[in-house]
């Protein structure tokens, strides 16, 4: 086992990504992977042994946690480390029959076949030129073009790299496939790789990449994406490393702020100098230093957009009342997601001629939906002119600044959050047709959240996803926290003397 200190950044590295999602796990094989790589001269990083860490996480019953894990982080980090330790540990420490290591382009995966035999020239004594023992091991050494790969002698064991094509894993039954470069993996290839994995008895899949290089590319990467975001997955592991938001807008984002910059690269203060990225910064565009060094992701234009996952189109649409007015006092939800990047205030309350109302607020020509959060409580101290029930915020920054400026505050817990989108959904699309008894106004930023929304688990219940591939759920998650406030008496603000009669 590799002692502490061989595995510390310095000081200045991110420690955590900004997604990390896994399944549970108590037992892990990470340290010996990593024990291993260090006599090889290749010492990892902190970050690099948490990867693997929860990479080589097993369940109870010995197989991986993990059937499937992604990396995602920006070039020269050192994710290709990673992937060294994990292949070389399949093949001297795990017993895995055949490891696939597979990259976009023939160079690529060359290169790390290449950085593979340093280590292992390393970790063994040189009999031949194509002869290596490591601890009375035997390996081969295969360099034959096409072929290129570790065999152990004793055990038949291999480890291959090759460049993907359509049908490049048809024939091998993997144990383990290496999927370096995954923003160019096609659904075609998957589909040749998935069903030869079906009959191993302990297969795992390494995704490793930088964000797709287009919203239109890189279609398995997004849907993986997409699950770890939903929830709830218990084969697949995830660890992102880049900035939130998308590059269609990148507004909400300074993009000079160096302690960005050491948020998005784990290596950044370590073998990847700031000295270095400011100079991509001064030769690089926007869009593609916000790509390639903070990681951001396009928005997928793709055409396989899930839609409608959880509210039912048709309910929604029965739901439209373009003529609809909230009566009475209004309730007022905020939502402000994680990144920051935008803020939304929605409203909720009783319709003129029945029903509950829900709509994003506005002043008629801006929708209180914007990028970041300096004009949220001037915004919400402009809109007590409409005395509202409840003001619930989400957002505990948000909320200080609103009781600072003498709102009376709400603050919503999770379980409240829980609460607000399930009335919202039983309002629309709900099992009781009786109930369906909510209203929208058709705002566009509505509908597309409402129809790119998927869940998340929460303790065995759910809410909605922060961020689905193509929309931002943000107007969705405000205005469920306004009916939330509207049907919860108990939070509610004693009625005035007159309340206004119909929003204006």
């Amino acid at each position: 086992m590799s002692s502490t200190s061989l595995l510390e950044s310095p000081p200045s590295v991110a420690a955590r990504p900004r997604v990390d999602v896994h399944p549970p796990y108590e037992v892990t094989l990470g340290p010996v992977a990593v024990d291993l790589a260090r006599r090889g001269g290749l010492v990892l990083d902190r970050w690099q042994a948490d990867a693997l860490d929860v990479m080589c996480a097993i369940r109870p019953d010995g197989k991986w946690a993990c059937f499937e894990y992604g990396e995602i982080v920006s070039r020269q980090n050192g994710k290709g480390a990673i992937l060294e330790a994990r292949a070389l540990a399949g093949l001297f420490l795990f017993g895995e029959e055949l490891i696939m290591w597979s990259a976009h382009e023939y160079k690529t995966a060359m290169e790390g076949f290449r950085r593979v035999l340093a280590v292992l020239r390393r970790l063994g004594t040189r009999l031949s030129d194509t002869l290596y023992d490591v601890d009375g091991v035997p390996v081969k050494v295969i360099n034959t073009n096409g072929e290129e790969s570790l065999e152990r002698l004793d055990t038949g064991q291999r480890l291959r790299f090759i460049a993907r094509s359509k049908g490049s894993g048809r024939g091998f039954s993997g144990d383990v496939n290496i999927i370096d470069e995954a923003f160019a993996l096609t659904r075609e290839q998957q589909e040749a790789l998935m069903p030869t994995m079906s009959a191993r008895p302990n297969p795992q899949i390494i995704y490793t990449s930088s964000p797709p290089l287009t919203g239109d590319t890189g279609d398995v990467l997004y849907a993986l994406r997409q699950r770890a975001d939903a929830g709830g997955d218990d084969s697949l592991g995830w660890r992102d490393w880049g900035l939130a938001g998308d590059l269609d807008d990148l507004a909400a984002v300074d993009l000079d702020d160096e302690r960005l910059w050491y948020q998005a690269n784990p290596a950044l203060g370590g073998r990847l100098t700031v000295e270095y990225v400011r100079r991509e910064r001064r030769a690089m565009s926007d869009v593609g230093f916000a790509r390639e060094r903070l990681g951001i992701w396009p928005r997928w234009t793709g055409g396989d957009v899930p839609q409608w996952q959880v509210l039912r189109e048709a309910d929604w649409a029965a739901a439209l009342r373009p003529e609809s007015q909230l009566y009475g006092r209004p309730a007022i939800g905020v939502y402000v997601p994680p990144d920051r990047s935008y803020a939304a205030i929605g409203l909720a309350g009783a319709a003129v001629g029945g029903g509950r109302h829900i709509e994003v607020a506005g002043d008629g020509e801006t929708l209180d939906y914007r990028p970041g959060t300096a004009w949220v409580v001037p915004r919400l101290v402009a809109l007590e002119r409409h005395r509202p029930s409840v003001l619930v915020i989400d957002d505990r920054a948000l909320a200080d600044e609103a009781e600072g400026a003498g709102l009376v505050v709400h603050r919503a817990s999770v379980a409240d959050m829980v609460t607000g989108c399930q009335l919202l959904y039983d309002g629309i699309s709900g099992a009781d047709l009786a109930g369906r008894d909510v209203v929208h106004i058709g705002q566009p930023e509505l509908t597309e959240a409402a129809r790119g929304a998927v869940r998340r688990d929460i303790g065995g219940s759910w809410a909605w996803a922060r961020r689905d591939l193509a929309v931002d759920i943000t107007p969705l998650a405000a205005v469920s926290l306004a009916l939330f406030g509207h049907c919860t008496p108990r939070v509610q603000r004693p009625a005035p003397a007159r309340p206004r009669a119909v929003w204006v």
